[in-house]
């Protein structure tokens, strides 16, 4: 069976629409990053509440404009082990600090 011209404009179609349906979202999590920022929070929430914006909007670009969402599992692998390194040497400072390892006198 195969393909026809009209098959692959509604293709195309369908991916245009996922593609500007993502960019709505990542301009949407740009005003709530601003709106963020706007919010009387303590410094840990607004980074906390900020960073998971940035996760969001980071997964969303990685996925849909980078591909990775049609990717094999050795993609996911390596993107997990990315990640798991970056926690730790986010998780660093503060376990170093709480038990004063580093710290002389």
């Amino acid at each position: 069976m195969e393909a026809t011209p009209g098959d692959h404009a509604v293709d195309i179609d369908r991916h245009v629409r996922v593609y500007i349906t993502v960019f709505v979202a990542l301009m949407v999590l740009t005003i709530v990053t601003v709106a963020i920022s706007r919010l009387h929070l303590s410094v840990p929430v607004a980074v906390t509440f900020a960073l998971l914006v940035a996760i969001i909007k980071g997964s969303l670009v990685a996925c849909y404009f980078m591909h990775l969402i049609s990717e094999k599992k050795l993609i996911y692998a390596v993107l997990i082990l990315t990640a798991a390194f970056f926690v730790a040497l986010l998780a660093l400072p503060v376990v170093t600090h709480s038990n004063g390892f580093w710290i002389h006198e």
